[in-house]
């Protein structure tokens, strides 16, 4: 039997394929072992971006493998590090993570697109939380997407379970791009590639910012910002890079970001 996994590693970048035919649904054992490859990407100093696709044509990610739940898999059974799929609660993932949709893109799928910074689609692709049909909740979605998108989509979304084709997807604003099947993966490769040669401590104090921001008022985000409360801003102002790109600017040439 193939890996459920398949990684690839270039310079700073992971791309990491959910290939699981036929829908690339995800069991217990597979989410642990996403967890795995996304905390080794996290703590990897020499990588810098993930991408995240789904193996074939037709499914990006299909959610929760309720074949697995008939077999005895549990709903709430040990999903690793990471939670479902590996993303959606890893402590500290300071890095870009892109989601490449290349097809139906539904359930715990849809939560995994979710925990990406951005999202790229092909023409094809759909997205939907069926999960009201099977009697349970798209916990994470229901946290998550009314505060990306607007509430009455989101609940209308999370109620009727209803498929978004991928044109109302852009527009609602959960999906950046919107691509040919043939050239997903190449935009993607290519974001990979400009997010790659950035700054990876200024993206890590972004992520930090903005994960943490979202439980608090405006000026306790701020407060903590200016007082250097937030570890990773702590770090970036005390760095070399800072000093780098102030220099760079100066002298009017290319940064050299060194991450430290």
């Amino acid at each position: 039997m193939s890996d459920p996994i398949r990684t690839r590693r270039d310079g700073g970048v992971l791309e990491v394929v959910i290939d699981r035919p036929k829908a690339n649904a995800i069991d217990l054992a597979t989410s642990r072992i996403m967890g795995l490859i996304f905390r080794d990407f996290r703590d990897d100093p020499e990588l810098r971006v993930a991408i995240v696709t789904g193996g074939g044509e037709k499914f990006f990610c299909a959610g929760w493998d309720l074949k697995a739940a008939a077999s005895g898999d549990a709903v709430d059974g040990d999903y690793g590090v990471g939670g479902f799929g590996g993303l959606q609660e890893l402590r500290d993932l300071n890095k870009p993570v892109i989601c490449a949709v290349n097809g139906i893109c539904c359930g715990g799928g849809f939560e995994i697109a979710l925990s990406a910074d951005l999202i790229l689609a092909a023409e094809h692709a759909t997205f939907a939380l069926p999960e009201i049909r099977s009697g349970t909740v798209a916990d994470a979605a229901s946290i998550k997407l009314p505060k990306r998108i607007p509430y009455h989509i989101a609940m209308d979304m999370l109620l009727t379970g209803r498929w978004l084709d991928v044109h109302e997807a852009h527009r609602w604003g959960f999906v950046n791009e919107v691509l040919s099947a043939d050239r997903l993966m190449a935009r993607a490769w290519e974001l990979a590639r400009l997010l790659e040669s950035g700054p990876p401590l200024v993206y890590a104090a972004i992520k930090e910012i903005v994960r943490e921001a979202e439980g608090s008022t405006f000026q306790t985000a701020m407060n903590k910002i200016t007082k250097r409360q937030f570890a990773t801003v702590d770090r970036l102002y005390s760095s070399e890079d800072q000093l780098e790109g102030a220099r760079a600017f100066a002298e009017k040439r290319t940064p050299i970001w060194k991450g430290e």
